[in-house]
């Protein structure tokens, strides 16, 4: 059946190409029971690889229309397919009626995104299910840098962290199943504490254009989605095992799900992922192995007009980290910087010892929604979110069980949102916002708190409006602001009190004098205001041009502000200033992509002016009692940065497809006329792809990755005393590692098993030929290579 369908629509597109083409459809999809819109619907089949969704009221419009007849194939996650026909002899106007709930699961077709557009503004990049897939034992970072302009700054290989358009930490939100993640991400060595096998679909957004989210989001804001629920009376599930021989563990997640017809539904999901030291080429990288548990239960009833849900994830990581990368003496850092090989190499092992982190996460969500008749959709959420972060290190008098850092992050967030239409062109979403932040930085740790306790309240309100002009034009607009006020107790040396000036510009925050010690009080306040503006335009077969303007400001963080002591899992000491301001960001980003046809493509260049831009850098090494640590300093000054990124597809042949990714970007310090530290190099990925579709949904591709030596940094390098020679030797931190090329091989088939199951079967080998090489953002390629060769093996079964 679904061949002659197909059939019908190409052969009702086809008659229309010679014809003019200057009529439009509009009309809504409704549910055919009683009559309420349906969000999210997908309308195909009028012309080749165009695609048409109904938004929030069920409407649609669809453009460039021929004389003649019309065959369309609409589509929604919780309806029968249908096709219909309709004659066009002009502008015309239809009301489609679906089926709702009553579709089997097996004949669900879903040939589009089924989620709701972020900005209309900038071009969604979205990364599907079955990419996603693929990355079942990876993280997070893992899986963002599939998308071009996102590479991602690591510790070792197992932290990582996204960075978009050069940006990454406080200048990323994350966004999990609505929640706005808060998970201490400041540091540099803190990774996202999201299971990516719990997204149905992960969307990247370059700029801070989705004000709904935040206003701080000068990088980009990425948001992971739940997999859409099937509401018919149905249990079904999936289970992903995966295997690998570097660092020679796995991973199993698995989830279940259950839905009714009458809106009831509920799921679990649960990963576990386990991990020895993993490998580069010529030797074992001692102490980085990984052990992660995870789970997931939510559940509620989804109807037309209101919709309750609740949900709870446990999310739980414990991580070395390399244990040539914590030294003692100065001489042990210079050699260790100047050898091609870890100072430290011990056998493998699944043991995890320290330095290490220990990191739980813990968040709770409940939302409601109702529909207003001539108003809008309305929707309330709480959530709760309880993050603890244990860093372990080597520490003397067997005292190395005993966490080195203990934060306590407790996050209250109230959230209230309105959609609404003003008219049949003009969408409006309002929305205001209440957070309160405890911070606790346990003392009993015996070691200066690199964080200190801090009460933090949140405040902002935002609105977003986009219009439809015409057929090719859509506007969008918003605007947010946002209050800030922290409540801090902090301990200072008096010797780096004095030494900073802050005795003299901030007398008045001292509450009491302990001698070597003072304890402060500090309170800022921050206002910030962000705004954005836009368009899309639709021209040509396929072609969009998106372009916006973003202006966000974002505030200091705790660690940017009060910073002083040993970071200890990234294995430096930190220094914050309490006279930091907000970051102020100015951002113009072009858009212009190629929808369909053989030959697809987006190019999107961009510039980033940014006022107070914060960042952190190497300025000496210093003797503690626990070795000789690198220095690293924040600073704020007046930054640059500009880029495109290009992606492009293209159809060789039925079986064959190439597909291409290229990012380019610099960023400068306008202050200094110096470049920036830790901008991403160059790079390139090209993949050549072939599949066989009537043998089990073959597919197999060769990648090609090559990232260019980073030929613009600045000279952080400095002078240490060697007591050993009695001379000073300068320690280069600042010289990128060459350029390096790697393949990778991989392919999958699925074999169905019964009527209601299959098996999806996957093997990919990455660095193909066990190239040696060191990434510009690593921070631990001072002390050791990348991985080498992994071999890949992924089940997937559906049942």
């Amino acid at each position: 059946m679904k061949p002659l369908i197909i059939g019908m629509l190409c052969l009702y597109t086809t008659a229309g190409l010679s014809q003019n083409c200057k009529f439009t459809l509009t009309g809504s999809v409704v549910d055919s029971h009683d009559g309420d819109p349906l969000e999210g619907a997908v309308i195909t089949g009028f012309s080749e690889g165009q695609v048409f969704y109904t938004d929030l009221d069920g409407r649609f419009s669809i453009p460039n229309l021929c004389e003649g007849t019309l065959g369309l194939q609409i589509a929604h996650p919780e309806c029968k397919t249908q096709v219909f026909t309709l004659e066009i002899t002009g502008d015309r106007s239809r009301t489609f009626r679906l089926e709702h709930h009553l579709e089997s699961l097996n004949e669900v077709i879903i040939t589009g995104k089924s989620y709701q557009t972020q900005s209309e503004s900038i071009l969604n990049n979205e990364i599907q299910r079955d990419q996603i897939e693929r990355y079942t034992s990876g993280s997070l970072g893992d899986v963002l840098k599939t998308v071009s302009g996102v590479s991602s700054l690591n510790t070792g290989n197992t932290i990582v962290k996204p960075v978009i358009n050069g940006l990454h930490s406080s200048r990323i939100t994350i966004v999990n199943n609505g929640v706005v993640m808060q998970d201490q991400e400041w540091g540099a060595e803190h990774a996202p504490s999201i299971d990516v096998n719990t997204a149905g679909n992960i969307t990247v957004l370059k700029g801070a254009s989705a004000l709904q989210y935040t206003g701080s989001a000068i990088g980009g804001v990425v948001v992971a989605q739940p997999q859409r629920v099937v509401l018919k009376d149905s249990i079904y599930g999936q289970t992903l095992l995966s295997g690998a021989t570097n660092g020679r563990g796995g991973s199993i997640s698995s989830s279940l799900v259950l839905g009714t017809e009458k809106g009831w539904f509920a799921e679990i999901q649960g990963t576990l992922k386990r991990f020895g030291d993993f490998e580069a080429p010529d030797y074992v990288l001692s102490n980085t192995g990984v052990y992660e548990r995870d789970i997931m239960v939510r559940g509620g009833i989804n109807k037309l007009h209101y919709g309750v849900e609740a949900s709870y994830s446990y999310f739980r990581t414990e991580i070395g980290i390399l244990r040539a990368s914590h030294l003692g003496g100065a001489a042990d850092q210079v050699r260790a910087i100047e050898s091609d090989r870890p100072l430290i190499i011990e056998p493998f092992t699944y043991e995890i010892d320290v330095p290490r982190q220990d990191v739980t996460h813990h968040t709770g969500r409940i939302s409601y929604f109702q529909r207003l008749k001539d108003i809008g959709k309305l929707t309330v959420q709480y959530d709760l979110q309880i993050n603890e972060r244990f860093e372990f290190d080597v520490r003397r008098g067997g005292r190395s069980d005993r966490p080195a850092v203990d934060l306590l992050l407790t996050t209250h967030h109230l959230h209230a949102g309105l959609e609404t239409r003003l008219d049949d062109l003009t969408s409006l979403n309002v929305g205001l916002e209440g957070r309160y932040q405890t911070n606790e930085a346990d003392p009993s740790t015996g070691v200066r708190r690199l964080i200190p306790d801090y009460d933090q309240y949140d405040f902002a309100l935002f609105a977003i409006a986009d219009r439809r002009l015409s057929d090719q034009w859509v506007v969008e607009a918003g605007i947010r602001y946002d209050y800030r006020y922290m409540d801090v107790l902090k301990f200072y040396r008096k010797s780096f009190w004095e030494q900073r000036g802050y005795d003299e510009e901030f007398p008045e925050l001292v509450i009491e004098d302990f001698g070597n010690q003072v304890l402060t009080n500090p309170q800022p306040e921050f206002s910030n205001f962000s705004a954005t503006a836009g368009a899309n335009y639709s021209f040509g077969d396929s072609y969009v041009l998106f372009a916006n303007y973003s202006l966000a400001m974002r505030a200091p963080n705790a660690s940017e502000l009060y910073s002083e002591g040993l970071h200890h899992s990234a294995s430096r000491i930190e220094l914050g200033d309490l006279r930091f301001d907000s970051e102020i960001a100015n951002r113009i980003n072009i858009t212009l992509q190629k929808q369909s046809g053989r030959f697809r493509f987006s190019v999107n260049p961009f510039l980033n002016l940014i006022d107070d831009y914060i960042l952190i850098e190497p300025t000496e090494v210093q003797q503690t009692i626990r070795g000789n640590f690198q220095v690293w300093e924040y600073r704020q000054t007046n930054a640059f940065l500009v880029g495109f990124d290009l992606d492009a597809q293209f159809d060789i042949s039925e079986a064959f497809a190439y597909s291409g990714q290229f990012s380019f970007i610099k960023g400068y310090d306008r202050t200094l006329d110096l470049p920036l530290i830790n901008m991403p190099p160059v790079n390139t990925l090209n993949e050549l792809i072939w599949t066989h579709p009537q043998f089990h949904d073959l597919r197999i591709s060769l990648q090609s990755q090559y990232v260019f030596e980073q030929n613009e940094f600045p000279d952080n390098n400095f002078d240490v005393f060697i007591p050993e020679t009695g001379e000073n030797v300068e320690v280069d931190v600042s010289t990128p590692p060459p350029a390096y090329h790697l393949m990778h091989l991989s392919g999958d088939a699925t074999f169905r098993l019964n009527d209601q199951s299959n098996l999806n079967v996957g093997l990919t080998i990455n660095n193909l030929f066990d190239t040696s090489y060191r990434d510009y953002l690593n921070r631990l390629r001072y002390y050791a290579d990348d991985l080498g060769r992994n071999i890949i093996l992924n089940l997937k079964l559906n049942y």
